[in-house]
């Protein structure tokens, strides 16, 4: 068998397209596709100059055959992850020791499930994640990096980044699933008495404002449409002043128009007669099983409008295509309400000073355990049925 070499990626230009495809496969999520993360390379969204430097890392044996890819950045700050560090950032500072750059594995900008070391099926996944960390340990160690973080991570591959020594700290996310639902009406059904009607007045208050909602996919996203994306997208944004989190640029949506990520694309237009010309849209991502709800924006304020294009219309439709899951993204109570169970989410650590390390792995346990006390107390409380977060292990296991 040819030996093994690694290589460092200042962009994932530099890994061929085909190597990557053959590599992490066809059915991966949209969010590690090679035409996802070089659209946001290439639009000037996750650059250096963002405090992105992509920093991807590779296996291959002999010259041309990838076997095993890590997506990585080195980061100058923690926004645009939605996991927040800062309790760790300030504890480096209490120590007296600099917190970035750090190293981060995550797909930028978007808090979805899915995060893992890509390898290929012919070697031993064991030992090639083992070797993996060893490469990016001593990356980290000499350049002075104090810590290495994946977010997100996918479930399966979490036990082998564990078992290499990485640190889990527990979290939440939100997230639909269908569980037997067939339409909208079994949706609804799910809900106790107050919160059906609440709901169904909502929806209404959106048709009295004369709106129809429409889902759109495939040829009908042309490249002016989500260029109207991207300007709701940016207005949206700049309502929350300096909180508004604005980081991807007018050429990303413009990809997005593109043959390899329109057919993930499904954009829902709220309007007064024409589709194409929107009062307010939201974008969502899909494949066969899931919906992503990503961004949205109006150009009116009107009343309940944003749950019914970012939540009812998507649940709506996904039930009609099929889909077993929504993720609506980050934050927003207001969430639980609207059939969306509290579950957790792990990420994955590894600090490069012994006393840091010691700390914050002494606390997490602890944490964690409040964190599953959390999500029991939150779901306790949700105004309609829905099974219990499956957490895979006991509060002292995390």
């Amino acid at each position: 068998m040819a030996s093994l070499s690694a290589r460092w990626h200042r962009s994932l230009r530099e890994i061929p397209e085909a190597a990557w495809v053959q590599l992490v496969g066809s059915q991966a999520i949209p969010f590690y596709r090679w035409s996802w993360l070089t659209a946001l390379e290439e639009s000037g969204s996750i650059v250096p100059e963002q405090g992105w430097q992509p920093l991807h890392l590779s296996l291959w044996r002999g010259a041309d055959r990838l076997v095993a890819v890590a997506p990585l950045y080195l980061k100058g700050h923690s926004y645009g992850e939605f996991v927040f560090d800062q309790a760790f950032a300030r504890l480096a500072a209490d120590l007296g020791l600099r917190y970035y750059p750090k190293l981060l594995g995550m797909s930028p900008v978007s808090p979805v499930e899915g995060y893992r070391f890509h390898i290929d099926s012919a070697e031993d996944p064991a030992v090639l994640t083992a070797l993996m960390f060893e490469l990016i340990d001593d990356f980290a160690r000499r350049n002075g990096i104090l810590s290495c973080n994946f977010l997100y991570v996918d479930p399966a591959w979490r036990p082998l980044a564990e078992a290499a020594g990485c640190a889990t700290w527990l979290n939440q996310q939100s997230l639909w699933s269908a569980e037997g639902q067939r339409d909208f009406n079994d949706y609804l059904r799910g809900f106790n008495a107050n919160q059906r009607r609440n709901i169904k007045r909502e929806r209404k208050a959106v048709r009295e404002a004369g709106l129809e909602v429409t889902a759109l996919r495939g040829e009908t996203l042309t490249p002016g449409l989500l260029t109207r994306m991207h300007r709701f997208y940016e207005q949206h944004c700049a309502r929350w002043g300096m909180w508004g989190s604005k980081y991807l640029e007018a050429s990303f949506f413009d990809a997005l128009a593109g043959e390899a990520l329109r057919p993930h694309v499904v954009l829902f237009s709220a309007h007064r007669g024409d589709p194409q010309e929107p009062v307010a849209m939201s974008l969502c991502i899909q494949d066969q099983q899931q919906l992503w709800g990503r961004y949205w924006g109006s150009d009116e304020e009107i009343d309940c409008l944003h749950f019914e294009v970012c939540y009812y219309a998507p649940i709506a439709w996904a039930l009609e295509q099929g889909l077993q899951h929504f993720d609506p993204g980050a934050g927003g109570s207001h969430k639980r309400r609207r059939g969306f169970v509290a579950r957790p989410q792990h990420s994955l650590h590894r600090w490069y000073d012994e006393g840091m390390d010691r700390l914050i792995r002494t606390w997490l346990p602890k944490a964690n355990a409040l964190m599953v006390e959390e999500i029991d107390a939150v779901n306790a409380e949700l105004p309609f049925r829905a099974e219990a977060p499956q957490l895979g292990a006991s509060a002292a296991d995390l």
